[in-house]
Protein backbone atom coordinates (compact mmCIF):
# COMPACT_ATOMS: atom_id res chain seq x y z
CA UNK A 1 0.00 0.00 0.00
CA UNK A 2 1.20 3.31 -0.95
CA UNK A 3 2.14 5.65 1.79
CA UNK A 4 -0.27 8.68 3.23
CA UNK A 5 -0.92 11.59 1.00
CA UNK A 6 1.13 9.55 -1.92
CA UNK A 7 -0.19 10.32 -5.22
CA UNK A 8 -0.56 6.85 -7.02
CA UNK A 9 -1.44 7.37 -10.92
CA UNK A 10 -3.36 4.81 -12.56
CA UNK A 11 -1.37 3.14 -15.48
CA UNK A 12 -1.58 4.47 -19.27
CA UNK A 13 -4.52 2.03 -20.58
CA UNK A 14 -3.39 -1.13 -22.85
CA UNK A 15 -3.72 0.38 -26.45
CA UNK A 16 -4.18 -3.49 -27.75
CA UNK A 17 -5.88 -4.49 -24.81
CA UNK A 18 -9.44 -7.29 -25.93
CA UNK A 19 -12.87 -5.68 -25.20
CA UNK A 20 -13.86 -6.67 -21.63
CA UNK A 21 -17.37 -4.66 -21.03
CA UNK A 22 -19.14 -4.12 -24.07
CA UNK A 23 -22.61 -2.35 -24.21
CA UNK A 24 -24.19 -2.13 -27.70
CA UNK A 25 -27.67 -0.21 -28.29
CA UNK A 26 -28.40 -0.60 -24.51
CA UNK A 27 -31.99 1.45 -24.07
CA UNK A 28 -33.37 0.76 -20.23
CA UNK A 29 -37.49 2.62 -20.09
CA UNK A 30 -38.48 2.57 -16.94
CA UNK A 31 -42.47 2.48 -16.26
CA UNK A 32 -44.54 3.40 -13.63
CA UNK A 33 -48.09 2.86 -14.77
CA UNK A 34 -48.42 5.23 -17.87
CA UNK A 35 -45.49 6.71 -17.38
CA UNK A 36 -42.29 6.11 -19.24
CA UNK A 37 -38.64 7.54 -18.25
CA UNK A 38 -36.00 6.73 -20.23
CA UNK A 39 -33.07 6.11 -18.14
CA UNK A 40 -30.40 4.91 -21.10
CA UNK A 41 -30.76 6.01 -24.92
CA UNK A 42 -29.22 3.64 -27.27
CA UNK A 43 -25.58 3.41 -25.48
CA UNK A 44 -22.61 2.04 -27.10
CA UNK A 45 -19.57 1.32 -24.46
CA UNK A 46 -16.70 -0.22 -24.86
CA UNK A 47 -14.14 -0.89 -22.15
CA UNK A 48 -11.10 -3.07 -22.33
CA UNK A 49 -9.44 -5.52 -20.32
CA UNK A 50 -7.62 -3.45 -17.70
CA UNK A 51 -8.81 -0.02 -18.14
CA UNK A 52 -9.77 2.72 -15.45
CA UNK A 53 -12.26 4.16 -16.57
CA UNK A 54 -14.43 7.26 -15.02
CA UNK A 55 -18.26 7.27 -15.60
CA UNK A 56 -19.39 11.34 -14.74
CA UNK A 57 -22.72 13.10 -15.45
CA UNK A 58 -25.54 15.23 -13.94
CA UNK A 59 -27.53 13.79 -11.08
CA UNK A 60 -30.34 11.61 -13.06
CA UNK A 61 -27.80 11.32 -16.36
CA UNK A 62 -28.22 7.36 -16.23
CA UNK A 63 -24.65 6.85 -14.80
CA UNK A 64 -25.77 4.57 -12.44
CA UNK A 65 -27.98 2.94 -14.33
CA UNK A 66 -25.03 1.85 -16.93
CA UNK A 67 -23.57 0.37 -13.58
CA UNK A 68 -26.54 -1.83 -13.38
CA UNK A 69 -26.48 -2.92 -16.58
CA UNK A 70 -22.35 -4.19 -16.61
CA UNK A 71 -23.20 -5.81 -13.32
CA UNK A 72 -26.01 -7.79 -14.34
CA UNK A 73 -28.53 -5.85 -11.26
CA UNK A 74 -30.79 -4.78 -13.47
CA UNK A 75 -31.71 -5.91 -17.36
CA UNK A 76 -31.72 -3.79 -20.24
CA UNK A 77 -34.90 -2.69 -22.33
CA UNK A 78 -32.65 -3.49 -25.33
CA UNK A 79 -29.82 -3.80 -26.41
CA UNK A 80 -27.05 -6.20 -25.89
CA UNK A 81 -24.71 -6.09 -22.64
CA UNK A 82 -21.56 -8.61 -22.76
CA UNK A 83 -19.18 -8.51 -19.86
CA UNK A 84 -15.82 -11.01 -20.46
CA UNK A 85 -17.50 -12.74 -23.88
CA UNK A 86 -20.80 -13.67 -22.26
CA UNK A 87 -24.43 -11.99 -23.18
CA UNK A 88 -25.32 -11.17 -19.46
CA UNK A 89 -28.60 -9.96 -20.31
CA UNK A 90 -29.80 -13.34 -21.22
CA UNK A 91 -28.60 -14.83 -17.76
CA UNK A 92 -31.45 -15.95 -15.85
CA UNK A 93 -31.45 -14.55 -11.97
CA UNK A 94 -29.73 -18.06 -10.56
CA UNK A 95 -26.56 -17.60 -13.46
CA UNK A 96 -26.53 -14.12 -12.97
CA UNK A 97 -26.15 -14.31 -9.03
CA UNK A 98 -23.56 -17.10 -9.75
CA UNK A 99 -21.37 -15.21 -12.71
CA UNK A 100 -21.47 -12.01 -10.35
CA UNK A 101 -20.03 -13.57 -7.51
CA UNK A 102 -16.90 -15.40 -9.93
CA UNK A 103 -16.64 -11.82 -11.95
CA UNK A 104 -17.30 -8.82 -10.12
CA UNK A 105 -16.54 -6.93 -7.25
CA UNK A 106 -18.68 -4.03 -5.99
CA UNK A 107 -18.18 -1.16 -3.82
CA UNK A 108 -20.95 0.84 -2.79
CA UNK A 109 -21.11 4.51 -1.58
CA UNK A 110 -22.57 3.83 1.87
CA UNK A 111 -20.46 0.64 2.65
CA UNK A 112 -23.41 -1.84 3.45
CA UNK A 113 -21.10 -3.55 5.82
CA UNK A 114 -23.31 -5.80 8.63
CA UNK A 115 -22.80 -3.48 12.01
CA UNK A 116 -23.00 -6.77 14.26
CA UNK A 117 -20.08 -8.54 12.11
CA UNK A 118 -16.47 -7.59 12.61
CA UNK A 119 -13.81 -6.43 9.43
CA UNK A 120 -13.10 -10.01 8.85
CA UNK A 121 -16.42 -11.53 9.28
CA UNK A 122 -17.80 -8.71 6.57
CA UNK A 123 -15.13 -9.45 4.05
CA UNK A 124 -15.29 -12.87 4.37
CA UNK A 125 -18.93 -13.27 3.27
CA UNK A 126 -18.69 -13.34 -0.17
CA UNK A 127 -16.79 -16.91 0.14
CA UNK A 128 -19.10 -18.08 2.35
CA UNK A 129 -21.95 -17.87 0.33
CA UNK A 130 -20.29 -19.29 -2.87
CA UNK A 131 -18.40 -21.78 -0.10
CA UNK A 132 -15.00 -21.43 -1.64
CA UNK A 133 -12.62 -23.48 0.46
CA UNK A 134 -12.59 -24.50 4.21
CA UNK A 135 -13.82 -22.18 6.63
CA UNK A 136 -10.27 -21.62 7.34
CA UNK A 137 -8.98 -21.14 3.58
CA UNK A 138 -11.60 -18.63 3.41
CA UNK A 139 -10.68 -16.55 6.71
CA UNK A 140 -7.09 -16.62 5.50
CA UNK A 141 -8.39 -14.77 1.85
CA UNK A 142 -9.97 -12.63 4.09
CA UNK A 143 -7.64 -11.50 6.34
CA UNK A 144 -4.98 -11.14 2.86
CA UNK A 145 -7.39 -8.51 1.67
CA UNK A 146 -7.88 -6.39 4.79
CA UNK A 147 -4.11 -6.35 4.69
CA UNK A 148 -3.89 -5.85 0.93
CA UNK A 149 -6.27 -2.32 2.34
CA UNK A 150 -3.90 -1.45 5.03
CA UNK A 151 -6.35 -2.86 7.71
CA UNK A 152 -4.51 -5.93 8.90
CA UNK A 153 -4.30 -4.80 12.47
CA UNK A 154 -8.20 -3.85 12.39
CA UNK A 155 -9.63 -7.66 11.55
CA UNK A 156 -11.77 -7.81 14.90
CA UNK A 157 -12.79 -4.35 14.89
CA UNK A 158 -16.72 -3.90 14.49
CA UNK A 159 -18.22 -1.18 11.94
CA UNK A 160 -18.87 1.62 14.36
CA UNK A 161 -15.11 0.90 15.91
CA UNK A 162 -13.79 1.72 12.58
CA UNK A 163 -13.69 5.64 10.46
CA UNK A 164 -16.00 5.88 7.58
CA UNK A 165 -12.93 5.44 5.35
CA UNK A 166 -11.97 2.26 7.10
CA UNK A 167 -15.34 0.97 6.63
CA UNK A 168 -15.08 1.45 2.85
CA UNK A 169 -11.48 -0.32 3.03
CA UNK A 170 -13.50 -3.12 4.57
CA UNK A 171 -16.23 -2.78 1.35
CA UNK A 172 -13.24 -2.77 -0.87
CA UNK A 173 -11.41 -6.22 0.99
CA UNK A 174 -14.98 -7.37 1.16
CA UNK A 175 -15.21 -6.69 -3.03
CA UNK A 176 -11.74 -8.76 -3.13
CA UNK A 177 -13.15 -11.65 -1.81
CA UNK A 178 -13.50 -13.98 -4.94
CA UNK A 179 -10.72 -12.37 -6.87
CA UNK A 180 -13.15 -10.60 -9.35
CA UNK A 181 -11.64 -9.43 -13.07
CA UNK A 182 -14.12 -6.38 -12.55
CA UNK A 183 -14.32 -3.84 -10.12
CA UNK A 184 -17.06 -1.41 -9.99
CA UNK A 185 -18.00 1.47 -7.98
CA UNK A 186 -21.19 3.26 -7.73
CA UNK A 187 -19.77 6.77 -5.88
CA UNK A 188 -17.62 4.31 -3.77
CA UNK A 189 -16.24 7.88 -2.54
CA UNK A 190 -19.40 10.34 -2.18
CA UNK A 191 -19.69 9.10 1.59
CA UNK A 192 -16.09 10.57 2.50
CA UNK A 193 -14.40 13.64 2.99
CA UNK A 194 -11.78 14.81 0.37
CA UNK A 195 -8.79 13.56 1.98
CA UNK A 196 -10.11 10.12 2.64
CA UNK A 197 -11.51 9.80 -0.88
CA UNK A 198 -8.42 10.20 -2.34
CA UNK A 199 -7.18 7.69 -0.48
CA UNK A 200 -9.69 5.38 -1.38
CA UNK A 201 -8.77 5.86 -4.98
CA UNK A 202 -5.27 4.64 -4.13
CA UNK A 203 -6.50 1.65 -3.16
CA UNK A 204 -8.72 1.05 -6.81
CA UNK A 205 -5.79 2.34 -8.51
CA UNK A 206 -3.41 0.18 -6.93
CA UNK A 207 -5.80 -2.66 -7.99
CA UNK A 208 -6.45 -1.61 -11.04
CA UNK A 209 -2.08 -1.52 -11.47
CA UNK A 210 -2.62 -4.96 -10.28
CA UNK A 211 -4.30 -6.28 -13.56
CA UNK A 212 -8.05 -5.44 -12.67
CA UNK A 213 -10.40 -3.36 -14.41
CA UNK A 214 -12.01 -0.66 -12.73
CA UNK A 215 -15.12 0.88 -13.57
CA UNK A 216 -16.46 3.79 -11.65
CA UNK A 217 -19.42 6.35 -10.64
CA UNK A 218 -18.07 9.91 -9.52
CA UNK A 219 -18.95 13.25 -8.95
CA UNK A 220 -15.71 14.16 -7.87
CA UNK A 221 -14.29 15.70 -11.69
CA UNK A 222 -10.61 15.36 -9.62
CA UNK A 223 -10.54 11.92 -9.46
CA UNK A 224 -12.53 10.80 -12.48
CA UNK A 225 -9.63 12.79 -14.45
CA UNK A 226 -7.27 10.15 -12.63
CA UNK A 227 -8.52 7.43 -14.89
CA UNK A 228 -7.46 6.48 -18.16
CA UNK A 229 -11.02 7.53 -19.88
CA UNK A 230 -13.71 9.40 -18.40
CA UNK A 231 -16.80 8.72 -19.98
CA UNK A 232 -19.76 11.38 -19.63
CA UNK A 233 -22.97 10.59 -19.51
CA UNK A 234 -26.13 13.23 -20.19
CA UNK A 235 -29.73 12.93 -20.37
CA UNK A 236 -29.03 8.71 -21.13
CA UNK A 237 -27.03 9.18 -23.61
CA UNK A 238 -22.62 9.25 -24.43
CA UNK A 239 -22.07 12.92 -24.18
CA UNK A 240 -18.27 12.49 -24.34
CA UNK A 241 -15.59 9.79 -23.60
Amino acid sequence: MAPEGALVRAPESPASARTLIELDGVEKVYRNGKLEYAALRRIDLSISTGEMVAIVGPSGSGKSTIINMVTGIDRPTAGTVTVGGERIDQMSEEQLASWRGENVGIVFQFFQLLPTLTALENAVLPLDFSHRGSKHERFERAARNLELVGLGDKLDHLPSELSGGEQQRVAIARSLACDPKLIVGDEPTGNLDTHTAAEMFEVLAELNAEGKTVLYVTHDLSLAERAHRVVTIRDGLVAGG
